[in-house]
């Protein structure tokens, strides 16, 4: 597709009433309703604290799409990628009803409501639904079990969110967005199935590069039949993990769901217009491995109260306040960071880095600002 069609279409459709991180039920519900007029909405289980989880089918078409998103409650980006997806297809001047004629999606957008609420990434059991793909032993995991087996689908997009010490490779570059075929078996077996899904991926990876030069990753695919992705691929249905990490300064991750909107539409416009056989899985591998090079900041040059010169990197604490995500940050490394990077840097010449109430910092320590030469430095995104 072209690009500056696909940006026009995202402008145009982004849904509004979706922003930041903080993603419930009670913010696609009110979507969900105006969609029933148009769509086939269904309440399909409840989660462990008995939240509704819905689904949502689009299209009639003969090729099935499932895709559920927060799995994970905190990984939200795609959730709205998805409702901005919903309001494009629907909008007959996008010209993509080939979509809806060749396909049928059938989407989950929150799948562990209780995780959301609660902005965790584990259910209200405590436990991580993307390790439960075997057991079965949470509601939520059984209800996408029973979609996937009801709905029989051809594909499968699994939607996640990444944190923000993702990098390409060991490079400078953030990974913001990253891809996954996953394995089937303990020996990784190039399947005709992953191929397909190495396919589809090769050519989200196209467009991705010409707007996000490497900024693109792959998730290493050491199998494991825990995971939903590694088990719905090991029964031989190609299977996508999707990625939404972090882009400069975008905490809000704003801009990474434009880039995973334009990953979804791009990769559903080819299963439209094309027979895939994974003949093309090739350019799957010229895709980096994901590194973990990154913090969120790194003080350079920093004196020590013992008088050392070190470095300080501080990762932000994603915390649920008054209905809002704020970012805390906490000091993680006083020492010479060697081969990491940080999405902001600063040198302190030497200088000495104090805390509020003006000591040294410390590692663990919270620190809304730092003092450097009697000017106050704030930390906050």
């Amino acid at each position: 597709m072209n690009i500056e069609h696909i940006k026009l279409l995202f402008l145009k459709h982004k849904e509004s009433s979706l922003n930041h991180r903080y993603i419930t039920n009670n913010n696609i519900e009110p979507l969900l309703d105006k969609l029933k007029k148009k769509l086939v909405v269904n309440t399909i289980g409840k989660s462990v604290l008995g939240n509704p989880i819905y689904s949502i089918k689009i299209g009639s078409g003969s090729k099935k799409i499932l895709m559920w998103s927060q799995m994970h409650g905190n990984e939200s980006t795609t959730t709205k990628a998805i409702f901005d997806l919903l309001n494009t297809l629907l909008d007959k001047d996008s010209a993509l009803t080939h979509i809806l004629d060749t396909s049928t999606i059938y989407i989950v957008p929150i799948l562990n409501p209780d995780g959301a609420l609660a902005y965790t990434r584990v259910n209200a059991n405590q436990i991580d639904l993307n390790r439960d793909a075997q057991n079965l032993s949470q509601p939520e995991s059984k209800v996408l079990r029973a979609a996937f087996n009801e709905f029989k689908p051809h594909y499968c997009y699994n939607l996640h969110g990444q944190r923000t010490i993702f990098s390409v490779g060991n490079t400078n570059k953030s990974a913001t967005v990253s891809f996954l075929a996953p394995a089937q078996d303990k020996d990784c077996t190039l399947t005709a199935n992953r191929k397909i899904a190495m396919e589809i991926i090769g050519v989200m990876n196209t467009l991705l590069q010409k707007i996000i030069p490497n900024q693109v990753g792959v998730y290493d695919d050491a199998f494991n039949l825990n995971c939903v992705g590694d088990t719905f691929q090991s029964e031989n249905i190609p299977t996508i993990l999707f990625e939404a990490g972090h882009f400069h300064n975008d905490y809000g991750r704003e801009k990474t769901r434009e880039y995973i909107y334009m990953s979804m539409l791009e990769s559903l416009n080819y299963l439209a217009n094309n027979n895939i056989d994974g003949n093309r899985y090739e350019a799957y591998f010229n895709i980096p491995e994901n590194e973990k090079c990154f913090f969120d900041i790194i003080i350079r040059n920093a004196k020590t109260a013992d008088n050392r010169v070190e470095d300080i990197a501080i990762m932000y604490q994603e915390k649920l306040m008054n209905g809002k995500i704020e970012f805390i940050p906490k000091i993680e490394k006083i020492e010479k960071i060697v081969n990491f990077y940080g999405h902001k840097e600063f040198d302190a010449r030497g200088a000495k880095v104090l805390d509020a109430n003006g000591d040294g910092v410390k590692v663990n320590n919270e620190n809304d600002f730092v003092i450097v030469n009697n000017k106050k430095i704030p930390l906050f995104p």
